[in-house]
């Protein structure tokens, strides 16, 4: 913990206060301390279980089950390609090894200047616009290989200019 400034230490405190009247708080407050911060280090689930008395190993095995929650931080544009069955018949393989080429990175890792994380997602719902990626929360429908570098162009431009 000796990482994390008082203030964040603070703010961690206070958002497991606001659930402490709720049976079962864990995924209310990891929530809240994701959409804070961006991710869950370990440091911060020791607060966690020192806040609620619910080991780490049981906020870890949370942190670590679900893939909204991410242990490391992400980068500037999050990339999510859908591999669920839809999108994966539609060629979603071939998108997301041609984001991995372009970026240098495997799914689940961070371009070592912060601008892209690539992440593999199971079906997002978007199944009649097969193959489906998201970036921070834009969705591009039938997606595929030959349109990824004019998609990451766009943000590689926009990453300089912000």
């Amino acid at each position: 913990m000796g990482g994390l400034k008082a203030e964040a230490v603070a703010q961690i405190k206070e958002i497991c206060g606001r659930y402490k009247d709720e049976n079962t708080p864990l995924m209310m407050i990891l929530s809240d301390i994701q959409n804070e911060y961006g991710y869950i280090p370990l440091d911060v689930q020791e607060i966690v279980s020192q806040e609620t008395g619910i080991s780490v190993a049981e906020i870890y095995g949370v942190v670590t089950f679900y893939s909204f929650f991410s242990l490391t931080p992400k980068g500037k544009y999050v990339i999510g390609c859908c591999l669920g069955t839809a999108c994966y018949v539609k060629g979603a393989q071939n998108v997301i090894d041609k984001f991995s080429e372009i970026l240098k990175i495997k799914p689940g890792e961070t371009t070592a200047d912060g601008l892209f994380t690539l992440d593999a997602l199971r079906c997002i719902g978007a199944c009649g616009i097969a193959p489906a990626v998201t970036i921070n929360g834009t969705v591009y429908p039938k997606m595929s290989a030959g349109q990824v570098p004019d998609v990451l162009a766009h943000y590689t431009k926009e990453g300089a200019t912000a």
